[in-house]
């Protein structure tokens, strides 16, 4: 069984605090993006204020609040430790990547060996983007249950750095959402395809 972790609480202090999964991109927000792509996963857990989306998923919250995306991977698998299910990978991943979609399925196409603890995607400039990932549980409970005050304001290198893992190299794939540019961008390059999709006009 494979769960997932969708992080939805941050601050969004670069974009002026505001509610940043709500953001649309070709007609649905950030986070029904991310839902989306975990659809298939059990369970779907989000971590932050409840906030419409489609699907059928758990909300939790990081203690504490803001506490950071390490905070609210300790959460998810604290919640994801009380469904008594046989769960041996998750997916953690932000809700703020307009291409969650495409993300979640290059993800896919890398099975973990038995030698590796995850598999993340790496962007353009070849660094790693430790919050579109899928980890093995065991070895990302240890992680994060090694760490202090639940992971509290420490960084994703913290938790995940001494893990054996394989970066997916991903491109821009693994941009996401920081600025209003970035959101202007996800949204051009939206309407782009749908131009390029569109049928030909005859006469």
């Amino acid at each position: 069984m494979t769960a997932a972790i969708v992080l939805a609480g941050g601050r969004a202090s670069r974009l002026g605090g505001a509610a940043k999964p709500l953001l649309e991109v070709g007609g649905r927000t950030l986070l029904d993006h991310a839902v989306a792509a975990v659809a298939d996963c059990d369970p779907v857990i989000v971590v932050g204020p409840r906030m419409p989306v489609a699907g059928n998923i758990a909300w939790v919250r990081e203690n504490p609040p803001f506490g950071g995306p390490v905070a609210a991977i300790a959460a998810g698998l604290a919640h994801l430790g009380s469904t008594a299910l046989e769960t041996a990978e998750v997916y953690v991943l932000a809700a703020d990547l307009p291409n969650a979609d495409e993300a979640v399925a290059l993800l896919r196409r890398h099975p973990l060996s038995p030698s590796e603890d995850g598999v993340c995607l790496s962007d353009a400039s070849g660094r790693m983007q430790w919050l579109t990932g899928r980890y093995r549980v065991d070895a990302l409970r240890a992680a994060a249950q090694a760490l202090p005050d639940e992971g509290r304001d420490a960084s994703a290198r913290a938790l995940l750095g001494g893990l054996t893992l394989t970066a997916v190299d991903a491109g821009g794939l693994a941009a996401d959402i920081d600025t209003w540019d970035d959101l202007e961008r996800a949204r051009a390059k939206t309407q782009g395809h749908r131009r390029d999709d569109a049928p030909e006009e005859t006469t």
